[in-house]
């Protein structure tokens, strides 16, 4: 499909370096915020499953310390989160970085939300093509209920998406998109989800 292969990635080209250029104050002041509440690194950078499940590192700004216990164990998110990192995750600030892993071919602007390689042996095969695109900021799920969704019915709309991708589906998922994060809407927030997790979710389709 000429939107899907060309178009699209025009798009994602064009709007990622505007928007980098056009937010660059608010990029810097929040990473400045970050440096100072959380110290070094103000990036936190983990590989995620992208098109045709092939890995690359996707950039946030960081929203949790490095706390451990006796251990030496990373304590729990909500234990972890400060309320600088709240605010982050309400308002989707924390999200910014990804605007590189757009301009770079990683990412679009809409697609199925990146996750964790470790869960690509989790998907049954309908799953799977989730990967059939590329990865988005932002997706169906988010403007549905994000945390609120079951993991399967996520993963369900994820493989819709991927199967009827097009300009008029793009433009919609960007509207409500604006209107979700606006109106700050199912943002994640450690301290407050209460979400199953998706090793557990998707336990019966092993």
């Amino acid at each position: 499909m000429i939107y899907t292969k060309l178009i699209k990635r025009f798009f994602s080209i064009v709007f990622s370096t505007f928007f980098i250029i056009l937010l660059s104050p608010i990029i810097t002041i929040v990473a400045l915020m970050v440096r100072i509440n959380l110290g070094s690194p103000v990036i936190f950078v983990q590989e995620r499953a992208g098109l045709a499940e092939k890995t690359f590192k996707m950039f946030k700004f960081r929203t949790m310390t490095d706390e451990r216990d006796s251990q030496g164990n990373l304590l729990p998110d909500k234990q972890r989160q400060t309320k600088l990192g709240r605010v982050l995750r309400k308002t989707s600030l924390d999200e910014l970085p990804e605007l590189m892993n757009i301009l770079r071919g990683d990412m679009s602007f809409i697609g199925p939300r990146p996750l964790l390689v470790s869960y690509l042996n989790l998907y049954n095969e309908d799953q799977h093509k989730r990967h059939n695109v590329r990865p988005g900021l932002a997706c169906i799920s988010a403007i549905k209920g994000r945390n609120s969704i079951p993991w399967v019915e996520r993963l369900e709309m994820d493989t819709y998406y991927a199967e009827n991708i097009s300009f008029k589906l793009d433009l919609w998922i960007a509207i409500n998109t604006v209107i979700v994060v606006l109106f700050r809407k199912g943002c994640p927030d450690a301290a407050e989800s209460s979400r199953v997790p998706i090793t557990q979710a998707l336990k019966k389709e092993d």
